[in-house]
């Protein structure tokens, strides 16, 4: 006896037409978003920058904002996978309505908006302090490198860019020697007025690269005299007060700082505001993310980045970006031993913050001696807390969150080159990764990857 299967009906119209909606369950993110974008974001900043009616009526910015947001969620960053993703996901359909745009609108449309939408943060945070979301009762801090959308493999130490022009110069000079030869021995052949007479491509293109060349050794030298008046500048304030005190330094003087650039220092060619980092992969050229997370919700309540290795310089402006992204500070905020100095922890003392920031490294966050009598104080008092100390909840924090988005939205690597450019779209993705534990509240079912 043959089985009886369920009809396979793949060409049978139907009796009245679906709309894209249909497709899509009801608890899917996808409407979520698209109804944040409708009805609570304020998105005046982008389409009040749409005024003539000439040309082509352009996408509705909503729905361009909407994309953005919901692909991002989805871990899809390349202008490219989520044109692909319009053509082919029912879910993406289900915002764009069966009207794809291209992924060079989808690109344009990021690198004019990307301003104002990492500006949107601001409005995503406090629609999640007004959900009871954000409590601010206790905020951790903590960093991660992330890739810059540039090859390690690309930059060049100064040691080696002068080399390297050296022998480019050469290479020009021989090529236009050759190239004057020739042109003489065309003149005898043809004539001095016909043509004949110019440089070859690849005699130009060297002389381009070489010229880059230069203009990176420049840089490097302005960086590294402005670090030498910056640090010189620290050492005559450090020994004016050490003066006044009756102190004198220990030891030998030191070296009076350098104005020549470290041989080892590195400029990338193609992200030059990028640097080479240190992190858990290795060294790789990339960016250093940072965040405060909220205990309650693990609601991300501030964020920042810059192209440094070292976090503790993050400490204070991210706790002040805290107060003003929601109009009060939190009543405790922990950090890890990258954040530790004795000015942090007097900045935290004249905020009225109870701080907790590790004194030491990774499973011995009071290891370590010595130090200014806030730093002894501050771990004895993290020591005296034993299991019951708010430093414990550091980890618990920033960690997962830095996990959903590297591992479940794929963040491995930004797709904008640039520091200021990487620094807003760290804030589209810090949108993102508030919008999570909204979602969840709201019920919505968070997308799969």
């Amino acid at each position: 006896m043959s089985k009886t299967f369920r009809a396979w009906n793949i060409d049978q119209p139907q009796l009245l037409p679906p709309t894209v909606q249909d497709f899509v369950a009801k608890d899917q993110v996808a409407h979520f978003v698209v109804d944040l974008v409708k009805e609570q974001l304020d998105l005046i900043e982008i389409t009040g920058t749409y005024g003539s009616e000439r040309g082509q009526p352009p996408f509705d910015p909503r729905m361009m904002t909407a994309l953005l947001l919901y692909s991002y969620c989805c871990g899809i960053y390349s202008s490219r996978r989520i044109a692909k993703a319009c053509r082919e996901r029912v879910d993406f359909m289900s915002i764009v309505g069966l009207d794809p745009p291209d992924f060079r609108t989808i690109s344009d449309f990021r690198k004019r908006h990307l301003k104002a939408l990492s500006a949107l943060f601001v409005q995503v945070l406090q629609l999640c302090d007004k959900a009871g979301l954000v409590k601010l009762g206790h905020v951790a801090l903590d960093g991660t490198k992330i890739k810059a959308n540039a090859s390690k493999h690309k930059a060049m130490s100064y040691e080696r860019m002068e080399e390297r022009a050296a022998e480019l110069q050469a290479e020009v000079d021989k090529w236009l020697a050759a190239a004057e030869a020739a042109d003489a021995e065309e003149d005898k052949l043809y004539g001095k007025d016909r043509q004949g007479d110019e440089l070859p491509d690849w005699a130009a293109d060297k002389k381009r690269r070489a010229e880059k060349i230069r203009a990176a050794k420049a840089e490097l030298e302005a960086e590294a005299r402005a670090a030498a008046e910056a640090k010189a500048k620290a050492e005559a304030e450090a020994e004016e007060e050490r003066r006044k005190e009756g102190r004198k330094k220990p030891g030998r003087p030191a070296a009076p700082p350098s104005n020549e650039p470290d041989p080892k220092a590195q400029k990338n060619f193609t992200d030059p505001e990028s640097s080479i980092m240190k992190s858990k992969e290795g060294f790789i050229q990339g960016y250093n993310a940072q965040a405060g997370v909220d205990a309650t919700a693990q609601v991300i309540v501030a964020h920042g980045l810059d192209a440094k290795q070292s976090d503790q310089h993050h400490l204070l402006p991210m706790t002040d970006a805290i107060v003003d992204n929601l109009g009060r500070k939190p009543e405790q905020l922990s950090a890890d031993a990258g954040y530790c100095s004795d000015a942090n922890l007097e900045g935290l003392e004249t905020r009225g913050i109870d701080g907790y920031v590790a004194t030491g490294r990774a499973k011995h966050p009071t290891s370590g001696e010595g130090g200014s009598p806030r730093i002894a104080a501050m771990r004895e008092r993290i020591k005296a807390g034993g299991q019951e100390t708010p430093y414990r909840l550091r980890k618990q924090l920033p960690e997962p969150v830095f996990g959903q988005i590297k591992q479940a939205r794929d963040l491995r690597q930004f797709v904008l080159r640039g520091l200021e450019n990487v620094r807003q779209e760290w804030a589209i993705v810090c949108i993102d990764a508030v919008m999570g534990p909204a979602l969840g509240a709201s019920g919505a079912a968070l997308p799969t990857f």
